[in-house]
């Protein structure tokens, strides 16, 4: 008991206030600029998004309903919602929606529930457009852009709208790109009325897997989830050197399960851990970075990823629960990359953890909260058991009702259940207008070819070498990053460049997981990293000196895309054991080799020349070849040993094994 309020004085003491956090959060996430309405407007949107959440549940878990329906239903529930909770610009009301944004989510719910009540005529007649159904496409175009700019930002409507112009002006472009150009009846019927433009493969995934997903997310967090992964995580690092960085590292890693976000799992651990690191001796600027990698891992982490490892699996045809084998290794190796930066770190500059009365123990997190893993657990078991990740998700939420009934500090009363329903959807709207705009560009992708054409030029640029072109796709996966969403992201480079890179014989999985990786990592690369910036604004520190040191922390990372393509192994592809363990030992060492390199730490303060050489071997450690590995595996287990013997204590920095945990 007493332990227990240490800890809470303890994360009271370093608490950000809640309204500095959300307004921190909305200058760097278009999706947390929404209007906290009250009375008649606040009661109507609540009840809309909850209704909006339990059709996604009735249709995940006891009926379905025909695709392009699905979706179109998912749309007008999100769009609808987004008109009416997010202002048209920042100097809009935030406390009250005026009349033009009612009568525009009226506009915007009539154009996209059209589809739903005359699909079946539009089926029968093939999708050929009657005359007032153009109008009624523009309309819906022109309200998805509005509805897209004000929840995701002005980058990916205007890209949307660049490729619509170049359907329909294509005959102007300039060599390779010219095209006939299509008739504005064409653009529509592919746009509005076919399952290929708004209504295509990204706004179903979005109505699907990710929108239950973030439901069920929403449903673990309101029980009481994220506190308990804090205060696990705080029990298991805490007292470590370093240890709040550690908590960063462990923390967000488990809260990825639950959320998508860079920038809100940022927010959600950072409020706590960054002080704490600041409170131990981390310079502010270092632990915004660390909480930023940490959190931007998130969405690599199985079991649950972000919302692109769900259209991954739409797009390639392939099982989710095998996109989420393959990613687990890189993830591991990620992680293990940032835990080993803040540890070495922290054992150069010898920072101290929390002491152990102020934290809880693991037994009594356990105790206490212990049952809040047994539904990420039945996710985890249910997509082994091969259903689909529809149904899990499902039943995740399910469980998560029955299992924190079970005790009496994580009941959820029935207002808790309600406020989990409108979290959820509310937490689905981001993902469903960049899903709908994204169709844009996939859809002229399909209807013009471009996406080929593209990636054949990639090639042609390249030369053919494999190496030019994955640097190329790295740098616009990166810079595609700085305006759009991951998920967006995703789908814009998979259509556009992972063919270059399947072209180039790189088995699909690895060229798509390529581009998802940069993407996600964008969020840390200057000089627009969102997670970083929204990371430096809680510590406190300069964003760009933030973002610089994330990139450094994380630096190892970006070499990972680079080794799962070259040898796909790593992905659990045509696994040999003996390869395999070879190689996952030469990575770790790797990773573990070029932090001590970058710190000029390990054991003791390194020479120049030493770091160099430690360096070279760690990059060296990462190369597909079986022998280059085993020699850098040798090399690094020579330095580590001569480190060792010319350091003045002669210790392991507490405990080698933690380091490579």
């Amino acid at each position: 008991m007493e332990e227990k309020k240490h800890n809470k004085s303890l994360l009271e003491d370093i608490s950000m206030d809640e309204a500095q956090v959300s307004s921190l959060v909305e200058k760097y996430d278009a999706e947390s600029r929404y209007r906290r309405l009250t009375g008649a407007q606040g009661i109507f949107i609540s009840l809309w998004l909850a209704a909006m959440a339990l059709f996604h549940l009735y249709t995940a878990g006891i009926a379905t309903m025909p695709i392009t329906i699905q979706r179109a239903v998912h749309l007008t529930f999100a769009i609808v919602a987004v008109f009416i909770l997010f202002p048209a610009s920042r100097k809009s009301s935030k406390m009250k929606t005026p009349w033009y944004d009612w009568l525009l989510a009226a506009a915007a719910g009539g154009v996209t529930g059209y589809i739903v009540f005359f699909f079946n005529d539009i089926a029968r007649r093939g999708a050929e457009p009657i005359d007032y159904e153009i109008y009624l496409g523009i309309a819906a175009i022109l309200l998805v852009l509005e509805a897209g700019r004000r929840v995701v930002g002005n980058v990916l409507p205007c890209m949307s709208v660049i490729f619509l112009l170049y359907c329909y002006f294509g005959n102007y472009a300039p060599g390779i790109f010219q095209i006939r150009g299509y008739s504005l009846s064409r653009i529509i019927q592919h746009m509005y009325l076919t399952p290929e433009g708004i209504f295509g493969l990204a706004l179903g995934v979005s109505a699907t897997f990710v929108i239950v997903f973030i439901i069920f997310g929403a449903y673990l967090s309101q029980s009481g989830g994220a506190k308990f992964f804090n205060e696990l995580a705080l029990a298991l690092a805490g007292s470590k050197p370093g240890g709040p960085a550690k908590v960063a590292v462990v923390a967000s890693g488990l809260l990825g399960t639950i959320n998508g976000s860079s920038v809100a799992n940022v927010a959600t651990t950072g409020t706590f851990t960054i002080p704490l690191m600041k409170k131990v001796g981390y310079p502010p600027y270092y632990a915004g970075a660390v909480e930023a990698c940490a959190s931007t891992g998130g969405q690599l982490m199985p079991p649950i990823m972000g919302a692109g490892a769900f259209i991954m699996s739409e797009f390639l045809n392939i099982p989710y629960l095998s996109i989420a084998a393959a990613a687990i290794i890189p993830a591991l190796i990620y992680y293990t990359a940032i835990f080993t930066n803040v540890h070495i770190r922290a054992r150069k500059q010898k920072l101290q953890g929390i002491p152990k009365s102020e934290l809880p123990s693991v037994g009594e997190v356990m105790r206490s909260d212990g049952h809040l893993l047994v539904p990420v657990i039945v996710v985890i078991v249910t997509l082994l058991l091969k259903y689909t990740p529809l149904r899990a998700g499902f039943i995740g939420v399910v469980s998560v009702i029955i299992v924190s009934s079970l005790k009496k500090n994580t009941r959820m009363t029935l207002r808790d259940n309600f406020n989990a329903l409108v979290e959820g959807a509310r937490g689905g709207l981001g993902v469903a207008l960049a899903c709908a705009l994204v169709g844009f560009i996939v859809g002229t992708s399909s209807l013009t070819s471009l996406g080929l054409t593209i990636s054949n030029n990639i090639i042609e640029i390249s030369g053919g070498n494999l190496m030019l072109t994955l640097v190329m796709a790295m740098v616009a996966c990166l810079v595609l990053g700085m305006g759009l969403p991951t998920t967006a992201n995703y789908i814009v480079c998979s259509t556009i460049i992972a063919p270059a890179l399947i072209g180039m014989k790189v088995l699909p999985l690895s060229a798509h997981l390529f581009v998802f990786y940069f993407g996600i990592m964008a969020d840390l690369t200057p000089p627009v990293c969102l997670a970083a910036f929204t990371g430096a604004g809680i510590a406190g520190a300069s964003p760009a000196k933030t973002g610089m040191t994330a990139t450094r922390i994380a630096l190892a990372s970006y070499l990972l895309p680079y080794c799962f393509v070259y040898n796909p192994m790593l992905l659990l592809h045509n696994v040999e054991a003996v390869e395999l363990v070879v190689l996952v030992i030469s990575a770790v060492l790797g990773v573990v080799a070029l932090a001590g390199s970058f710190e000029g730490w390990f054991y003791r303060d390194l020479k120049n020349y030493e770091r160099v050489v430690f360096g070279v071997i760690a990059l060296l450690s990462i190369h597909h070849d079986f022998w280059i590995s085993i020699a850098a595996i040798v090399g690094i287990a020579l330095m580590i040993v001569y480190f060792k013997k010319s350091s003045h204590d002669g210790q392991l920095p507490e405990k080698f094994e933690e380091v490579s945990a």
